[in-house]
């Protein structure tokens, strides 16, 4: 693909079709398939056909690569100014030659490849209703970047960035990495391994069965459910807290590791342990000061006693990554910790993630979306208008533009 690096863009229409086919043989997928007469049945083509309704009438339009239940594919071409493809009246996404050679450094960049990722989404509305909501929406520039995107609801109205936000954009010289290669493999031929929650729920189950030997343990020593409940909890926040950083690296899992062999020193060293995270301060087992944890969650900062067993059930558990645990594990928890009379009265019940994805989307992120397409289009607006201003003329509105944006956001 480096051949695609240092091209000076513009073409989008001449070259899209070659580069993602060879890009197709990079990443080990079969090429495109030829095109059909009846748009219908064309899976996984380029120039995909597809009907748009809007307020003006139905208009024909084209996705540039489709693969059905797997992707919408939208191609652009960013160029330089003042190069040879430069064309009369289309320098509206012309970017000065930077000195690194790459291109993508104005933020007119970002602009092209919003409007791009909007027109991908358009698209995929427009499918035909048998074929659902593909799980990835791809942004490409041809020969520079690929942006993705990703909602695996079905819902079409969540696309976000994926994985996240520092790793959504895939540069050409990203290819070189087998887990990028890896990871376009799998949005081609199985995208729906690559849903994270697919992740969370096999890794909760595996850590829900090793937290139920330690609870049948606890509860055969004829500790209270509701003692037993809340001990799991500090302890798998303790984990979740390691693994963001609120605590050092590693420390939790070091410190059931030692008491593996020593089940005695376990009740002393995590109480202790807990005190610090309660109230701030010097952790003997860690050897350093920690953060307060407020809320009062670990006011009763008492460790249940465990045996060498128990202990090692808790070392495994604490060995998975803990961002990729489902936060259902601890409403289920704390669902058992409290009394049945006390939960009905504060109304303490879990509610599965799916169901607050499908609120929140459509309550909260879909209007705070539109609001911030509003704002961006206000600011392209402004640029067009500035014409030949001063920058700082332009940017003035603009950054009044962001502050909006950020209130919106907050």
């Amino acid at each position: 693909m480096s051949r695609w690096q240092h091209g000076e863009g513009g073409q989008e229409r001449a070259n899209y079709a070659l580069f993602l086919s060879e890009l197709c043989d990079v990443i080990e997928v079969p090429r495109p398939e030829p095109a059909g007469a009846t748009h219908e049945r064309n899976d996984y083509v380029f120039e995909r056909l597809v009907t748009r309704h809007d307020d003006d009438g139905d208009a024909l339009g084209r996705i540039d690569l489709y693969k059905k239940n797997s992707f919408v594919l939208e191609a652009k071409q960013s160029r330089y100014r003042g190069g040879k493809k430069e064309a009369p009246g289309q320098a509206d996404f012309l970017f000065p030659n930077p000195p690194s050679g790459k291109r993508g450094a104005d933020r007119a960049w970002d602009v092209l490849m919003l409007n791009a990722k909007r027109q991908a989404q358009d698209y995929a509305r427009a499918l035909p209703a048998s074929h659902g909501w593909p799980p990835f929406l791809l942004v490409c520039d041809v020969g520079h970047c690929i942006e993705v995107y990703a909602d695996f609801s079905g819902q079409g109205k969540n696309y976000t960035q994926f994985p996240d936000r520092q790793g959504f954009r895939i540069y050409m010289e990203n290819l070189r990495e087998p887990d990028i290669r890896d990871r376009l493999h799998a949005i081609w031929t199985e995208p729906a391994k690559l849903d994270p929650a697919l992740t969370s729920a096999k890794v909760t189950r595996s850590i829900a069965k090793r937290l139920a030997q330690v609870s049948i343990a606890l509860e055969t020593q004829k500790h209270p459910l509701n003692d037993v409940a809340m001990f799991l909890m500090r302890c798998l926040f303790t984990m979740f807290a390691e693994d963001v950083g609120l605590l050092p690296q590693r420390s939790f899992k070091d410190i059931l590791h030692r008491c593996e062999s020593k089940p005695d020193t376990f009740v002393p060293i995590v109480t202790q342990l807990w005190q610090a995270m309660d109230q701030g301060g010097f952790a003997h087992a860690l050897q350093q000061d920690v953060r307060r944890f407020n809320g009062a969650f670990f006011k009763n900062s008492r460790a249940l006693p465990l045996g060498r067993e128990e202990i090692g059930e808790l070392k495994q558990a604490a060995s998975y990554s803990w961002k990729d645990v489902d936060p259902a594990i601890f409403g289920t928890l704390l669902e058992q910790a409290l009394d049945p009379h006390e939960r009905k009265r504060l109304g303490a019940h879990y509610t599965p993630r799916a169901y607050v994805e499908r609120l929140v989307v459509a309550t909260v992120i879909e209007p705070l979306r539109e609001d911030w397409r509003n704002v961006q289009a206000a600011a392209e607006t402004l640029r067009g208008n500035a014409g030949g201003a001063r920058s700082s003329d332009v940017d003035r509105p603009l950054q009044c533009a962001g502050h909006a944006a950020r209130g919106y956001r907050a």
